[in-house]
């Protein structure tokens, strides 16, 4: 996605083949493959350990997973007006708070949450994991899509923005 807002800030034409696939993998892998799995296994887990979910880093996460899909909703309409108009403003600054919003939440989680979860978790750690798993599996069936796909995708969109930017 970086790649992408560097190409249409130097005014290069992203072809709705490159940029639907770009905001597709970003909004629903994240959800998917990441927050959904975390708000149905990881933070009950935490919860049922003594964590509460109404403040604290679990409220925190929910607050983030929540405005992660709000940008989300905001990059599909202004990837639309785009390549519609091909005015490219207020794609630039969707995906740019994506980016920067994803980018705090996956430190956040890495430096807090993960941390407090391993500690607290440490005797149910595989029955979390076969939950996380199971999770994402069913989210993905719901979608028609694999994990799979969405690492293809993620190599295939690596190339092809960087072929675009040549």
């Amino acid at each position: 996605m970086q790649s992408t807002i560097q190409l249409l800030k130097d005014d290069k034409q992203i072809p709705e083949s490159i940029l639907l696939p770009v905001i597709d993998f970003s909004k629903n892998f994240t959800d998917v493959c990441h927050h959904s799995k975390e708000e149905k296994s990881l933070f009950p887990a935490l919860e049922k350990a003594g964590m509460p979910t109404n403040m604290g880093p679990i409220a925190m996460m929910l607050i983030d997973h929540q405005r992660s899909r709000e940008i989300g909703v905001e990059m599909e309409e202004s990837a639309k007006e785009y390549l519609s108009s091909g005015s490219s403003a207020k794609l630039i600054s969707d995906m740019t708070d994506y980016v920067e919003h994803i980018t705090e939440h996956l430190w956040k989680e890495n430096n807090k949450l993960f941390m407090m979860a391993e500690a607290r978790l440490q005797y149910v750690s595989e029955q979390v994991d076969e939950e996380l798993n199971d999770i994402e599996k069913s989210k993905l069936d719901d979608l028609g899509k694999t994990r799979e796909h969405y690492e293809h995708l993620a190599e295939n969109l690596t190339k092809d923005v960087i072929q675009q930017g040549s």
